[in-house]
């Protein structure tokens, strides 16, 4: 039995997330396994490296999936690119040892979320990056509020409400931003993330480059364990799932 590696990139407009659903195919997931089943002719499951929500793209996701098939790993990139709807890209094809998993083996993600911030729209990027007209976003603000989230906490401030996890607990490396000419980006590296809790740490740090919280507010948010104190779930059309590490 071989175990083959796969890179993607995918636009999630269009999809209800990476995860295979009961009541619908429009998945990431269930899109690849479709075509990797064809391709093997047996019934082929896809692991993720992770779940990303409804409408999240990503420029990095990493699954593999065990097979007898004999292709080359050339000739299965070649077949998926082929079959595969022209939103979802395979960009690396690798035979892996037989101990690798996509998920269990991945020792950080990092996430990017984009935000357009001039009062004009940008046409070219209006479904990869969040508009937001207001004048321009105090950036310092936000980095010197984002401080307090490095390391390891309980972040069920920010993850939601329908979140399973057994733990909230989790550690985030880094959060850095850059601006330039208009587009602020904000990177989020963790060894693993709630669910929507990149999203809504973008929403709360927005609040504060808004002007509707002050930075010293967020530590009080992160201890007090309430999703109702932290700021809104951002949109999901800027997110990125950005790289996933291992060792």
């Amino acid at each position: 039995m071989r175990n083959i590696k796969l890179v993607l990139q995918y636009d999630g407009t269009k999809y209800s997330g990476w995860q295979r659903l009961g009541d619908t195919d429009k998945t990431i997931q269930s899109k690849l396994e479709q075509v990797l089943t064809r391709m093997t002719g047996t019934n082929t499951e896809v692991i993720g490296s992770g779940r990303t929500d409804a409408g999240v793209h990503a420029l990095c996701q990493v699954a593999n999936f065990l097979t007898e098939d004999a292709r080359t790993v050339e000739e299965m990139k070649d077949y998926l690119n082929q079959y595969l709807p022209e939103d979802i890209a395979v960009t690396e094809v690798s035979e892996v040892h037989a101990r690798f998993h996509a998920r269990l083996n991945a020792v950080s993600k990092t996430y990017l979320y984009r935000i357009w911030n001039l009062p004009h729209p940008e046409p070219f990027i209006r479904k990869y990056s969040l508009h937001v007209p207001q004048p321009f976003l105090k950036v310092k603000a936000m980095k010197k509020a984002a401080e307090c989230l490095i390391g390891e906490h309980d972040f069920s401030s920010f993850a939601s409400q329908s979140s399973k996890k057994k733990s909230n607990i989790r550690i985030i490396s880094g959060i850095d931003f850059e601006k330039k000419d208009g587009l602020v980006e904000i990177r989020i590296t963790g060894d693993g993330f709630l669910y929507n809790m990149v999203r809504i740490i973008i929403g709360t740090l927005l609040e504060v480059g808004l002007g509707k919280l002050q930075p010293e507010q967020l530590e009080g948010i992160l201890e007090s364990g309430d999703r109702q104190k932290a700021g809104p779930t951002a949109p999901p059309h800027g997110l990125f799932l950005e790289s996933v590490r291992y060792e």
